[in-house]
């Protein structure tokens, strides 16, 4: 059975300056010409990127010829909350390839933010309201304008998901081999962790108006990309110039334009911690920012915190 080397320990969860736990992983911070600024871990394991490409897969459809407004776009990116905007706008989406909600056929859930999975209550999951709708929106309506079959439209065979692998492999450098099925039911290409980074790398300084198109979108709406209140979000927000997507398992993909890129893994699939360490990556390309400290608690009080661990200790 295939396994991975764990990496180099990331993030300490420390209770009253005794570190309680650790979760492990593999990162890449690049600097602006793709060059390794610092590496932990195992930089050439398969690694499925999960969410973290949907960028790169959006920029696939808008070649197919997806014609959508920039907030639109931004959350055919998303890993989104599922708010009523969310959803309003993935029908808008849908809308504009003459298709509805009935033509979405990624897995049923129930919204992904707390708060908005709060309000849903007791009401059954759907596609709309799952995550990945606007990707699948975006996925169904470029089949649609194509003249493609629409009901098969996640097979890894499809015309669509050719022309979301072709943009995977030119960005990444690499041949995908390894093919999976994400949790939504869209097809994962597997590569390399340092093909992921040279991927995002490689996305940030594109000057293919495509891809400058689709990040530019993101940048502008990150409240579409993921959520109020949620790190991608908050990150781009705080940061002028940065993009940032999380993927499940743990993955996390940030740049700026001008080339620098940060990717990192965690072995154990946790994204805890990913605020103190975006941070503590940052640092390493000269921008210094903080985000909502994850407090560990005792009693109703704070007794701990939750750090970045190597990056730190390197920057120092």
């Amino acid at each position: 059975m295939a396994t991975i080397n764990s990496g180099g320990i990331l993030v300490e969860v420390v209770r009253h300056q005794l570190v309680e736990s650790v979760h492990s992983g593999h990162l890449a911070i690049l600097d602006k010409d793709g060059k390794p600024i610092l590496e932990i871990g195992d930089q050439e394991f398969l690694v499925y990127p999960r969410s973290a490409i949907k960028a790169i897969q959006a920029s696939a459809m808008v070649r197919c010829g997806l014609d959508l407004d920039d907030e639109l776009l931004a959350l055919v990116c998303a890993s989104h909350a599922g708010s009523q905007i969310h959803q309003t706008n993935a029908l808008k989406i849908l809308a504009g390839g003459g298709l509805t909600e009935a033509a979405l056929s990624n897995t049923p859930d129930k919204p992904l933010g707390i708060t908005e999975r709060k309000e849903w209550g007791d009401k059954k999951p759907t596609p709309l309201a799952a995550n990945c709708s606007g990707k699948h929106a975006g996925m169904v309506v470029t089949a649609a304008i194509n003249s493609w079959d629409v009901g098969s439209y996640r097979d890894s065979n499809h015309p669509l998901q050719s022309a979301c692998r072709a943009e995977l492999e030119k960005l990444s450098g690499e041949k995908i081999s390894t093919i999976s099925v994400d949790g939504c039911g869209a097809p994962l290409f597997a590569l390399t962790f340092s093909g992921l980074a040279q991927a995002i790398h490689h996305l940030m300084i594109s000057q293919d108006p495509v891809h400058q198109r689709v990040t530019s979108a993101c940048r502008k709406y990150p409240e579409m990309v993921s959520g109020p209140g949620r790190l991608p979000t908050v990150a781009m927000q705080k940061v002028e110039g940065l993009f940032v997507k999380d993927g499940a398992e743990g993955v996390m993909v940030a740049g700026l334009s001008s080339g620098e890129t940060m990717v990192w893994k965690m072995s154990d699939g946790s994204q805890r911690g990913a605020g103190a360490l975006l941070s503590a990556a940052l640092k390493h390309i000269g921008i210094d920012v903080e985000f909502e400290r994850e407090n560990v608690m005792g009693g109703g009080q704070v007794v701990g915190e939750i750090r970045a661990s190597k990056l730190v200790r390197y920057v120092e």
